[in-house]
């Protein structure tokens, strides 16, 4: 069963000390690459909405945390900015915050399609506009993208999501080339059926996890700390040629 939480089975000894910000980092994936990177020695800030779960994560792991709705750019563009003012700069970007909402075609308005937007792509644009120029200024940075194969496997009933995830996926490739002569590497971490608490309570069934196990080609449920581990790897110089991929972590999801 490969489902440890340990993240100092391997030092990323490039990452000690570096400033790092997670957005949507208080609950599921995005709590785990905070545990990931302060085991690493990293100088960890992290944004989300919730201030209260944001507070608890912060006084247990010894990150930063910055209380902001993503969706909220100018509020956005202060958080990044002080965070940037008080750690001497940000060396890494990890652009996690999303929700994954279901909902009827049928039914959506231009409202809740924007939402949609606003929630799972637009602020992953802004915040990495925001912190390219002080990255460029030292020559070096890795920003890492959170996509889903939920666009790839067409899944229905999530089409604002499914939209936003795809759309990560070209914004990646051309801000990879954007920001490329700038030294400023930029990659799209590619997540499948990840377990997490979200899921657990709003969706998870027995049928539906015996249809996940069914469909991969590992027979072993994923949960955030695999994720957290390949953002480890995309923030560390052991990636320093990559840039512009994507990096499924799926178990072999998309396979089938």
């Amino acid at each position: 069963m490969a489902m440890a939480s340990d993240y100092t089975t391997v030092q990323y000894h490039s990452l000690q000390g570096r400033s790092v910000v997670i957005t949507g980092g208080a609950s599921g994936i995005g709590e785990e690459m905070v545990k990931a990177f302060v085991s690493q020695g990293a100088r960890v800030s992290f944004i989300d909405i919730a201030k209260e779960p944001g507070g608890a994560l912060a006084s247990a792991t010894g990150a930063t945390f910055q209380a902001c709705d993503v969706t909220d750019i100018p509020a956005l563009r202060e958080a990044l900015a002080r965070i940037e003012g008080d750690h001497g700069g940000i060396d890494v970007l990890v652009n996690n915050a999303g929700k994954d909402d279901r909902h009827d075609m049928a039914e959506i308005e231009p409202d809740y399609w924007r939402q949609a937007l606003a929630l799972n792509l637009d602020h992953q644009f802004f915040a990495t506009q925001a912190v390219s120029k002080g990255m460029a200024a030292r020559g070096s940075g890795s920003i890492i993208m959170l996509g889903s194969i939920s666009w790839m496997r067409g899944r229905p009933g999530m089409v604002g999501y499914t939209t936003a995830k795809a759309a990560i996926n070209g914004m990646t490739r051309t801000l990879a080339r954007e920001l490329g002569p700038s030294n400023i590497r930029v990659n799209c971490i590619v997540p499948g059926a990840i377990l997490t608490e979200r899921q657990r309570q709003l969706w998870l069934t027995p049928e539906l996890n015996q249809q996940f196990l069914d469909l991969q080609a590992l027979k072993f449920r994923l949960d955030g700390s695999h994720v957290a581990k390949m953002a480890l790897f995309l923030a560390s110089d052991e990636s320093i040629g990559c840039t512009g991929a994507n990096f499924i972590v799926d178990a072999g999801l998309t396979q089938n």
